[in-house]
């Protein structure tokens, strides 16, 4: 059930006239009045009294109406079902049963409902609309923003609490509107079934616990309804919305301004924004307290409660007269509790403007084109009713309210928060032959945000650092014995926390190395393009080590002569060396050999992780230890006996020195 009727369709809403015949005359009156638990019970004795089975179906409709009025969406499906099934004719059953699945979150089952109801009326966007809503909600639930929510069991209560405020600048002290026991009035009113509400305050202290909520001064809350109260900065201001009578004696929802006088809010003052009989409510006022928004169905609206502005010159200026937020904001729907944030932006509810269902909360921004309306996604939006968002001025924080399932009253109030995103980087060095960990490798992290940090590896050979956003970042390693070696990684379009992991192999610097990926075309010592990414592995891992020197290897498998295997080595090594030159290595630093097949691969295990993970091939007949001699290859399968010659012919290196001296080179 949704709380703020009260303060909101009672007195601003034109119900639909319900043709009054003597059977449903306390029923159709008990709803005109906006009384719909009156209602609900009149009409379900006249149904019961009612002979006519047109009288019947109109009447259930209007069963229908009066529990779509007080938010019982569940009731509101039941009886729609009911009245359809018995051939009612308004389309607009069908519309409503699609709304009040939408607002129990039934996505796909109010969208074919919404289809229905836009091949019995096509003229009506409100059909098309509703597909749409239920279509975004289905993929922002699968893609939840950031925000965290939390029911504010601390001050919440199995009665209506919503409409909070601040009333401390330090955000130490909330007000907020209740309908809870113990309210000035002790009525209960026909509207919504609970007493009428007040307005109750709650202090936080050190420790986080708050303080059980009571009634504010006598001066604000009345035997009638008092809600949705707004501050200015310094919180000592109080504007508010209440019942009073009119001129005709007529309860009227205004606008009235409490100032603190010492610790109490003093006796508050009508804002003069409208006619005397014209209803106004939800005040939201701006920092500089020179601007009022405010809902109203007064003259000039675009259907349904908009949002109006007032503005003045100074604090002590009356206010001005009331101009529409226009159709960038208002829809044909209902647009109502605002909230002008410090930094000037609107949040708004809104039933008009695509959404999950129900009332959901919607973030505007002014710009150079005007206004651009953005909902602010789940979870801060639901299939319920979302309303009445409030921030601290300097974080991502602050309260909103809901009816969604799970709360401990028909409103509740929710806190939320943005958590800061944050990255991690972290990864494990290992020995890239035996795949052992390394503990005590030095890796030393260089970012674009001007990031120039080093640690050591831990005992199990981890390491971890902070990440910035938007970033990029080079992982550098090194450690006695084995070639330095490096990755990278970035954090840049990341939206999301993430813990990033890059893991690094370092090689020994006292064994031969293979060189993945090196072709060449067949039986020619000519590279083949795609040789060149891991020929750029090579210059890296020189470049990293700028002070060892290298024998290039090239090998062949048994198959051919001696003689020809080893003239052919010997000329892709070459052919690799002379590569490794145009990339500016010097020439001293690299020796070629052709080896033939005189030197057949020894099985580690970092060759077996090599050909599983990164080649994909199933070498379970491969054991560490094995050498892929002619004689082991020929007692093999065919297909085993083809990954082994290919293991075989490779390219690889070994260090030979470790102190040459880098040339100094002259810039031209």
């Amino acid at each position: 059930m949704r709380r703020y009727l009260v303060a909101t369709i009672v007195l601003f809403a034109a119900f639909t006239t319900f043709a009054q015949k003597s059977i449903t005359l306390k029923a159709d009156k008990a709803f005109e009045a906006g009384k719909y638990f009156d209602a609900i019970d009149e009409y379900k004795y006249a149904f019961a009294k009612a002979k006519d089975k047109n009288k019947k179906n109109d009447i259930m409709f209007m069963v229908a109406e009066s529990y779509r009025m007080v938010q019982n969406t569940r009731q509101a499906e039941i009886w729609y079902r009911k009245v359809i099934k018995k051939g009612y004719e308004n389309p607009l059953a069908t519309l409503y049963l699609a709304d009040a699945m939408r607002a129990q979150g039934q996505y796909e089952e109010a969208m074919k409902e919404y289809q229905n109801y836009s091949k019995l009326n096509p003229s009506d966007d409100r059909g098309p609309a509703g597909v749409e809503s239920c279509a975004s909600a289905i993929e922002w639930m699968g893609q939840p923003t950031r925000y965290k929510i939390e029911n504010m069991h601390y001050f919440n209560s199995k009665y209506s609490d919503f409409g909070i405020a601040y009333a401390k600048d330090d955000y130490s002290m909330v007000i907020f509107s209740s309908s809870r026991e113990g309210c000035m009035g002790g009525k209960i009113s026909g509207v919504t079934g609970e007493y009428y509400c007040d307005l109750f305050r709650s202090r936080v202290d050190r420790k986080g616990k708050w303080s059980e909520p009571v009634a504010i001064e006598e001066n604000i809350n009345t035997e009638y309804e008092e809600g949705m109260p707004s501050t200015n900065k310094k919180c000592n201001t109080l504007y508010f919305t209440s019942f009073r009578e009119d001129k005709n004696k007529n309860m009227v929802c205004k606008i009235f301004c409490s100032v603190k006088e010492n610790a109490e809010w003093g006796v508050p003052t009508e804002l003069n924004l409208a006619p005397d009989t014209v209803a106004v409510g939800h005040p939201a006022i701006s920092d500089d307290e020179l601007t009022l928004i405010f809902v109203s169905e007064m003259a000039g609206g675009y259907g349904g409660k908009d949002l109006w502005k007032s503005t003045r010159a100074s604090k002590s200026a009356e206010w001005g007269k009331p101009v529409n937020m226009g159709p960038a904001i208002n829809t044909s729907g209902d647009e109502m509790f605002p909230y002008i944030h410090p930094d000037g932006t609107l949040y708004f509810s809104s039933n008009g403007h695509p959404g999950m269902g129900g009332l959901d909360i919607f973030k505007a921004s002014e710009g150079t084109s005007g206004w651009k309306v953005e909902n602010m996604k789940y979870p801060i939006n639901s299939s319920s009713d979302d309303f009445g968002i409030i921030f601290e001025t300097e974080m991502e924080r602050g309260y909103f309210c809901s009816n969604r399932p799970g709360g401990k009253g028909s409103d509740d109030i929710y806190q939320f928060s943005l958590p800061p995103i944050e990255f991690t980087l972290t990864g494990i060095v290992r020995n890239g032959k035996t795949d052992a960990i390394i503990a005590g490798a030095e890796v030393n992290l260089i970012g674009s945000d001007g990031t120039n940090i080093t640690a050591k590896t831990e005992t199990d050979g981890s390491y971890n650092f902070n990440l910035s956003p938007n970033a990029d970042y080079r992982i550098v390693v090194k450690r006695g014995g084995f070639l330095n070696s490096k990755d990278k990684t970035t954090t840049k379009g990341l939206t999301d926390s993430e813990q990033l992991k890059v893991n690094i192999d370092l090689q020994p610097d006292d064994r031969r190395m293979d060189l993945d990926g090196i072709e060449y075309e067949f039986n020619s010592a000519k590279l083949k393009p795609s040789s060149i990414a891991g020929l750029e592995v090579l210059v890296g891992i020189l470049n990293d080590n700028p002070n060892i020197t290298i024998e290039i290897g090239s090998h062949a498998d048994y198959r051919g002569s001696d003689e020809a295997n080893k003239k052919l080595s010997d000329a892709r090594a070459k052919s690799v060396v002379d590569f490794l030159t145009t990339y500016g290595i010097d020439s001293e630093r690299l020796k070629s050999h052709g080896y033939g097949e005189e030197m057949p691969k020894e099985v580690d295990k970092g060759l077996i992780k090599n050909l599983t993970e990164k080649r994909g091939l199933n070498v379970s007949f491969l054991k560490e230890g094995d050498i892929l001699t002619e004689a082991f290859i020929k007692r093999l399968t065919d297909e085993q006996q083809e990954i082994c010659n290919q293991i075989n012919r490779r390219t690889d290196f070994v260090v030979t020195g470790r102190d040459y001296v880098p040339k100094v080179r002259k810039r031209r």
